[in-house]
């Protein structure tokens, strides 16, 4: 008899074994799925969400083991404990990709390169059933267009890497519901994407659940996401579940001191500008280092000795379940203790900077691709076309767009690792702004030390190779001017180490001992240590949890006041940016759209593409989604052949005859406000200033 709950784990306990030393990674993890709803798992990296999901599916580790729980799952033959299946039986592979399928953070990863989409999905259907190949391949079809990919049956034939982000996402849960599972698996699916490809990711999830009636068991960071898609949801922290219930009571009434730490550290583009994002002190300990009592204890705020540190609290009841000795009245009485100073540090001496520092005009990027048996065909992908903009004295520049508009290769371009193919570039020296576009590899260096990059993956823009020590000395080293004396080269590394908030006695040590967060400080480090007017940045929180996300953009705005620094930040986080900039300049095919004030952009925005990303924008609190959100539809046009007239056009709800043919020049407003829109004058567009 068929209940309301699909799968239920009980007391689920995972540890690794590893030098002859067993670690506990999940301990005692307890939660229910219901049928047909939808149960988020939240929490920091090295928490156990991703260990929990593959558990479910016993695609373990060699050196894991189960030391305990059921894993009890209502399949079509009956209920089944999947934790005591032998792990390569007949009866756990019939359910595995059949019954229970799953979805991973990186389709490019996850899906073979070698193969088309259409072979892949076949090969899924084809091991479950005793479909033929060529009923299988209209299953095939089938499910790419019920999950919207634009022309289905072409994208059959075609392998990952000629598909975009979201397309490789949409073949990848295609594959998944090939066989209509009963419990889909989410695994971060929506990280690396920007706003609006997430949006549609999220509807489209949404609508393929009311269509079969799936469970969805959604592993995420993000608590947008979460507040947009979840129905329940469950706290991990290191390895336990910490809070369960439903989406609402989590929101509103967290109980948990972990779960409220996480709500106030997320950005939101409601905040004070500039305002220092509240922080969780400290970092996720070790596994072998977990504490006695409460998980949380050495990092929480109410925490209370001889107490929180003596036995593991029991699982309280209520709306919301929660594993912590106080009650939520009794968190809400009590003073949460002050989050600890970090050593005060002596500035850099340097007088204000004030006036424009750094102007980019009319720079274009083409990039030249050549095909064919002779090389003789070829396409010009325009990553980036006539873009103008300055950067004043002590600011910071946002600058966003979906993923494939041309930011980090305009960034890139700005910082010369990329040779623009037009325009010129001017930086701010010895008092007044000299032309670096065309220089040589002696003089580039040179500009390094006043325009430094960093980067989105904090990993692999790091030598695996080199130390800590090395890779932050390494531009002191390698400039026109090198530090040769080994003092001054350890005070300045070890003084740079300190300023980002890393101890300098690890500098010996290599990027893999150190968490993501960690990694990044290096990476912001290395950047500062030349002691440079601009810095770009990359995304360079987009790949973080929302606690160090908060650590590392509160060390951004505490580097810029203390030395002056004028930034680019480039994201597709529009909360993230909303908190951080001063403007905001908006990118679509290669261009500049609009350009003004972080406010304007946000309550007034005067191009319907800057409403579109405003409209995808997801807030980390529950019940306050505006009404009447639309969704951008379609996707970016091609590069390498973009349209006539406004390249927004075609999915522009307000485009006319003149838009499609007449590409619209960004001009200023009496406000001093750029944009690139026909009808910026005649339409009243929807902001975030307003909230249902």
């Amino acid at each position: 008899m068929q209940t309301d709950l699909l799968m239920s784990l009980k007391d689920v306990s995972i540890s690794f074994v590893q030098d002859g030393r067993q670690t506990q990674a999940l301990n005692k993890v307890s939660f229910d799925i219901p049928r047909g709803k939808t149960v988020c798992l939240v929490g920091e990296s090295g928490c156990g969400k991703s260990l929990t999901a593959r558990s479910i599916l016993r695609i373990l580790d060699n050196n894991a083991r189960i030391d305990g729980g059921a894993i009890t799952f209502e399949s079509a033959s009956g209920v089944v404990d999947l934790a005591s299946l032998p792990d390569k039986g007949q009866q756990l592979r019939s359910i595995r990709g059949n019954e229970i399928a799953m979805i991973f953070q990186e389709p490019m990863s996850a899906m073979s390169v070698y193969h088309t989409i259409g072979d892949q999905i076949i090969e899924g259907i084809c091991q479950h059933s005793s479909m033929s190949k060529g009923r299988a391949r209209a299953r095939a079809l089938e499910v790419l267009e019920a999950v919207g990919m634009p022309d289905a049956e072409a994208r059959l034939d075609a392998y990952t890497f000629e598909l975009s982000g979201g397309q490789r996402q949409r073949a990848m849960i295609a594959m998944a519901l090939a066989n209509n599972p009963q419990l889909l698996i989410a695994d971060e699916p929506t990280t690396a994407l920007d706003v609006t490809t997430q949006a549609v990711t999220l509807e489209l999830m949404r609508d393929l659940q009311d269509r079969f009636g799936m469970s969805i068991l959604f592993i995420t960071h993000d608590l947008g996401v979460v507040a947009d898609i979840a129905d329940e949801v469950v706290i991990m922290y290191l390895g336990e579940v910490v809070e369960r219930g439903p989406v609402k009571q989590i929101f509103n009434r967290p109980r948990h001191p972990y779960t409220r730490a996480l709500l106030k550290a997320a950005p939101h583009y409601d905040q004070r500008h500039g305002e220092r994002l509240p922080v969780i002190p400290g970092t996720v300990p070790a596994l072998w280092q977990r504490p006695a009592g409460c998980v949380f204890s050495t990092r929480c705020a109410y925490f209370e000795p001889g107490r929180c540190d003596a036995i593991r609290p029991p699982m309280l009841p209520g709306e919301t379940q929660s594993r912590c000795v106080f009650t939520a009245d009794e968190l809400d009485a009590r003073k949460p203790l002050p989050l600890p100073v970090e050593a005060e540090i002596v500035p850099f001496a340097r007088p204000p900077v004030d006036g424009t520092v750094f102007e980019a005009e009319a720079i274009t990027k083409h990039f030249v691709k050549k095909s064919g048996l002779f090389k003789r065909k070829t396409k010009t992908i325009k990553a980036v076309s006539d873009v103008s903009l300055t950067l004043r004295g002590g600011e910071t520049l946002g600058l966003v767009g979906e993923s494939g508009c041309g930011k980090s290769t305009l960034g890139f371009t700005l910082a010369g690792l990329h040779e623009p193919t037009g325009g010129s570039i001017r930086l701010k020296r010895d008092g007044s702004l000299v032309d670096v576009t065309d220089i040589s590899e002696a003089e580039r260096r040179s500009v390094w030390r006043d325009l430094r990059i960093v980067f989105q993956d904090p990993f692999a823009s790091l030598n695996p190779r080199m130390s800590v020590f090395d890779i932050v000395a390494e531009p002191l080293r390698a400039g026109p001017q090198p530090v040769t004396d080994r003092h001054e080269l350890v005070r300045r590394v070890n003084e740079t180490l300190a300023r980002v908030g890393l101890d300098p006695a690890l500098g010996d040590r290599y990027p893999h001992a150190f968490s993501g967060g960690q990694r990044q400080r290096i990476g912001i480090a290395r950047a500062l240590v030349p002691n440079p007017r601009i810095i770009i940045a990359d995304e360079p929180v987009s790949a973080l949890d929302v606690s160090v996300q908060a650590q590392i953009l509160n060390l951004f705005r505490d580097l810029q006041r203390e030395f002056s620094l004028t930034y680019l930040f480039v994201s597709h986080d529009l909360n993230v940016v909303s908190n951080i900039a001063d403007r905001v300049s908006v990118m679509y095919a290669g261009r500049i759209v609009e350009l003004a004030d972080t406010s304007d952009i946000y309550n007034r925005p005067q191009h319907p593409y800057t409403a579109a990303l405003l409209s995808a924008v997801l807030t980390p609190e529950y019940g306050q989604k505006r009404s009447g959100r639309q969704r951008l539809r379609g996707h970016p046009p091609n590069p390498a052949d973009l349209p006539p007239g406004c390249a927004f056009a075609a999915r522009c709800p307000f485009a006319t005859d003149l838009c499609r043919s007449v590409a619209p020049e960004l001009t200023t407003d009496p406000e001093g406000r750029l944009a690139a829109c026909h009808r910026k004058d005649e339409l009243n567009l929807e902001g975030l200033q307003e909230t249902a």
